[in-house]
């Protein structure tokens, strides 16, 4: 290529990624208010105002709404104590932070929280994974050897991915973004980088790429449902000359990097410690929205296949972007007729849709390289026409967007913005004059004139821990979620009801009080008539009234209980979650513990039916001093030797002084014995963890040791 060649393809380049990266920031910025179509260039005329992307509030919509939370608990109470991974009080009775959810837009948040307004920094974090793109298919098409040209019209094409409008939840999009799923966006760029990484390497026949391995890092720490695909796809490429040592040097590597989250993740999944939401497979292929061939997709599809026909013809090294974007397809069938609960199949798709927008962009690209040969004045005819294909590429992107600006202004103006922000705030300052205590909320759909029905969810964040929410987001992080839904759909005329295959009962406080004083909760606050008159009618007190929310008092609760009944211990083959359900549901036998484990003294059962009483009574006892934080339960007891309930959500790093256990018990919570009178329950690192830690150190350094090995050799 000559050198103005060379300058032109830059140029290209630069304005046309810039272009369509622009159009990705104006659209999240929250600062357009409204669109029209009009005849004629620009074919739209837009109503704007200030963007919301800059603003200091605290930004809401759907799931993002809840998700400000996790960022502070990191800053507040995990980083301060030497932790990215740990336990928080403020959702579930209390459940574990980042084992289960990826740490790293959180810890960017937090790292840009330094210089920059909170909101303002959770925002452009938000938006990252999305600005990402446009360059990271770029790369990724360069990698398989297309011209600059070609890869920058891909990269503008495969940008298009983001504005469709027929999915609001599998990932990767703007709208999936809106609702939450920002972690996924940032994933899905870093995927394709990695992949690029693999294939130029692979092609160049290298050996070892610490590129590759980190980046393959950061994808995992992003999302770990884009990183078991791209190392999937990237299988084929073991069949080249050393790629079988480069590959795998980058997945262990890569693994290394990421183990200090990784590899508890990998224990604790595999060890049963989060709920299977029973996600119900999405089988459509065929429809106007959430399904494989969308009515908005057929087009780019159609011209997506001509460009993977023609790559293939040409012999382009295009083996990874062909099953990346065909075997999501496979994995979406087959996850749906198996009925594999626990993964989502339309997770997969993005790299479907992504790889077909992609495939246009190159078909559009070889189109013109092709054009080109035959057109006189050749060099400035090719020039010209690429130029006109991307402004055509962008136009019709612009012009089929619909309601994404409105989603983003939504998301972005804040709680702060809406309406309804005065009663919001006026309910959590009412709650935050109350003791401390935990809150069951009704669920509401209607809430959503708050920003989001998840509005609620954010008690501790607006009373700076001091109130907890029993509901809350990473519904998968926690063994309590199905118990939580259970009681919510017992308080609630509209409960959500998202775990599928449980037996929901209808609002009925008689069943509910129990259920939440086994919970240890101490307020209920109803936002329906129904629910008002359904509490009033049981007995409860209302202590303060924030229209249109009424706060009462629970009965008198503690989170630690001694037994009056000897546990028994559940000996079958049913998993104990399953049998914890059905004992769950025989309200008058929830005085009558069942554990998982427990002392040979107690009674043993097999049945996961029952009969669960079998233990006989106990005098019971005082427990007093009761102190609870983030990482530490402590109390005092004159029951020593008795079984106590501690009413806090278990998981494996649990450990306790001064007494036997603790023991996993139903629904799910811990059953300790005192040995002393003093009891203190700690949350500590187990042995995968320090051993995830150490590879993590080990994998940083040897990638220090490779950088000051070539900087020496480069001196010598």
């Amino acid at each position: 290529m000559t050198t103005s060649n060379a300058v032109w393809a830059r140029r290209f380049t630069w304005i046309v990624l810039g272009t369509i990266t622009l159009v990705v920031l104006v659209v999240m910025s929250g600062s357009i208010v409204g669109l029209r179509p009009q005849d004629g260039f620009p074919f739209f005329t837009a109503d704007l105002s200030a963007p919301q992307l800059f603003t200091a509030n605290t930004p809401t919509g759907g799931d993002m709404g809840a998700h400000v939370l996790l960022p502070q608990i990191l800053a507040d109470s995990l980083l301060p104590s030497g932790r990215i991974m740990g336990w928080t009080n403020d959702w579930y009775a209390g459940f574990p932070v980042l084992y289960f959810y990826f740490p790293l837009p959180s810890l960017a948040i937090v790292l840009l929280d330094v210089v920059l307004p909170y909101g303002v920094a959770f925002k452009l974090v938000t938006v990252a994974g999305l600005l990402a793109l446009p360059a990271a298919g770029y790369y990724f098409t360069r990698s398989m050897g297309f011209s600059k040209m070609v890869s920058t019209l891909a990269g503008l094409a495969g940008t298009g991915f983001l504005f469709m409008e027929s999915f609001s939840i599998f990932g990767a999009n703007i709208k999936s973004t809106l609702a939450g799923e920002f972690a996924f966006s940032w994933s899905f760029a870093l995927s394709l980088v990695y992949l690029g990484l693999v294939v130029k390497a692979t092609r160049e026949g290298k050996r070892f790429s610490m590129a590759a391995a980190v980046v393959l890092a950061l994808t995992a720490l992003a999302h770990v449902v884009t990183t078991i695909v791209v190392v999937f796809v990237s299988l084929p490429l073991l069949a080249r000359r050393n790629a079988p040592r480069l590959l795998t040097s980058a997945w262990v590597v890569g693994f290394a990097f990421s183990a200090f989250w990784a590899l508890p993740l990998a224990v604790r999944v595999f060890g049963g410690y989060t709920t299977d939401m029973g996600w119900q497979p999405i089988e459509r292929f065929f429809g106007e929205r959430d399904a494989v061939f969308a009515s908005e997709f057929v087009p780019i599809m159609a011209l997506g296949a001509i460009g993977l026909a023609w790559s293939f013809l040409r012999r382009y090294d295009v083996v990874s972007a062909v099953w990346m974007t065909l075997a999501p397809v496979i994995g979406f069938w087959v996850i749906a007729q198996i009925e594999f609960t626990p993964l989502y199949n339309a997770r997969l798709l993005p790299y479907w849709y992504f790889g077909m927008f992609l495939f246009a962009g190159i078909a559009v690209g070889l189109g013109i390289t092709e054009l080109g040969r035959w057109l006189p004045a050749r060099l400035a005819a090719y020039r010209w026409v690429a130029g006109v294909a991307a402004f055509m590429l962008v136009a019709v992107i612009v012009t089929g967007i619909h309601d994404l600006p409105g989603w983003s202004r939504w998301n972005y103006e804040g709680y702060e913005g809406k309406q309804g922000f005065t009663e919001l705030d006026s309910l959590m300052g009412a709650v935050d004059e109350l003791p401390p205590g935990r809150i069951m909320w009704e669920a509401n759909g209607t809430m959503n004139q708050y920003g989001t029905p998840m509005a609620l969810m954010l008690f501790p964040y607006w009373t700076e821990g001091s109130h907890a929410s029993m509901e809350g987001l990473y519904f998968e992080s926690s063994l309590t979620t199905p118990f939580h839904f259970l009681n919510a759909s017992e308080v609630s005329r509209s409960p959500s009801n998202p775990v599928r295959g449980l037996q929901y009962r209808p609002m009925d406080f008689d069943r509910a009080v129990p259920h939440l004083d086994l919970y240890g909760v101490d307020y209920y606050v109803a936002f329906t008539d129904s629910a008002r008159g359904s509490a009033d009618a049981d007995g409860l007190e209302r202590i303060t009234e924030s229209a249109p929310w009424t706060v009462y008092q629970l009965p008198e609760t503690s989170i630690v209980e001694v037994a009056t009944n000897v546990p028994a211990v559940y000996a079958g083959e049913e998993a104990f979650k399953e049998v914890a359900l059905r004992w769950y549901d025989d309200i008058e036998g929830l005085d009558h513990w069942i554990v998982d484990d427990g002392p040979e003294a107690w009674p043993r059962f097999s049945d996961g039916e029952g009969p669960f009483a079998l233990g006989g009574s106990l005098p019971g006892g005082p427990v007093s001093n009761v102190v609870v934080e983030d990482h530490r339960v402590s109390f005092t007891t004159d029951a020593v030797g008795q079984p106590h309930l501690v009413k806090i959500s278990q998981f494996p790093n649990w450990t306790v002084s001064g007494a036997d256990g603790p023991y996993a018990a139903a629904p799910s919570l811990m059953v300790v014995v005192p040995t002393d009178e003093d009891v203190v329950l700690e949350f500590s690192r187990t042995a995968d963890e320090v051993l995830g830690i150490l590879l993590t150190i080990a994998a940083l350094g040897l990638a220090g040791y490779l950088v000051w090995n070539r900087r020496r050799r480069s001196v010598e």
